[in-house]
C-alpha cells in the first residue's frame, strides 16, 4: 500500500493532490522519510529549521530535534502573537502571505527550510526571504515529497534541496 495518497480535484479542478497523511499515520514509514533527510545534514552546522505552516512543521520540528537545531514557524498571517517580518509571494492557487516573528535566527544563522512538499518553490523561495530579512542564510531546502514536473528545484537553485520521494 502507498503511503502517499492521490486525492483527485483538490484543492481545486484539475488539481491531483499528494496528500501526505498516509504517511504520517505509519510510524515505521514517517521515521524512515525523518532519517532519510536528517542523514543528509550529518556532519554540517545547522543552526535552525525553518518550517512552513502547516504540514512543514510536523516534519520540521522532529528534524530540529534529530539535528539538535532550533525550530522556527514560517506562519500565515495574524498566527504569532507578536512583531513579524512578512513576505508575500505566488502559490500555485493565489497569493499568500508568510510571516515569522522578528529575531527568531541569528545573524548569520545556517538555516534548513523545511515542508511536506516541494511544488513550484513560491512557498519555500517566500520562507528563504524570511531567513534573509534576518541577516540568515538558507544552506538548503527539504522536503518529504517533490512533485518534479512542476520544475520547483530549479527555481530554488543554487541552494541544495533534498527531497526523499519524487513524482
Amino acid at each position: 500500500m502507498s503511503k502517499i495518497r492521490n486525492i483527485a480535484d483538490f484543492p481545486k479542478p484539475g488539481i491531483l493532490f499528494k496528500d501526505i497523511t498516509p504517511l504520517l499515520a505509519s510510524p515505521r514509514a514517517f521515521h524512515i522519510v525523518l532519517d532519510a533527510i536528517a542523514e543528509r545534514f550529518i556532519g554540517e552546522h545547522i543552526d535552525a529549521i525553518v518550517g512552513v505552516e502547516a504540514r512543514g512543521f510536523i516534519f520540521g520540528g522532529a528534524l530540529a530535534a534529530r539535528l539538535n537545531a532550533s525550530f522556527v514557524p514560517a506562519r500565515k498571517p495574524g498566527k504569532l502573537p507578536a512583531a513579524c517580518d512578512e513576505v508575500q509571494y505566488e502559490t500555485e492557487y493565489s497569493v499568500a502571505t508568510l510571516e515569522m516573528h522578528k529575531g527568531s535566527l541569528a545573524e548569520e544563522a545556517r538555516v534548513v527550510v523545511v515542508d511536506d512538499l516541494l511544488a513550484t518553490g513560491g512557498t519555500a523561495k517566500a520562507a528563504a526571504e524570511l531567513v534573509r530579512k534576518q541577516g540568515g542564510y538558507v544552506v538548503a531546502y527539504a522536503f518529504a515529497v517533490e512533485l518534479t514536473f512542476l520544475g520547483g528545484r530549479e527555481r530554488l537553485m543554487p541552494v541544495k534541496v533534498e527531497s526523499v520521494i519524487q513524482y
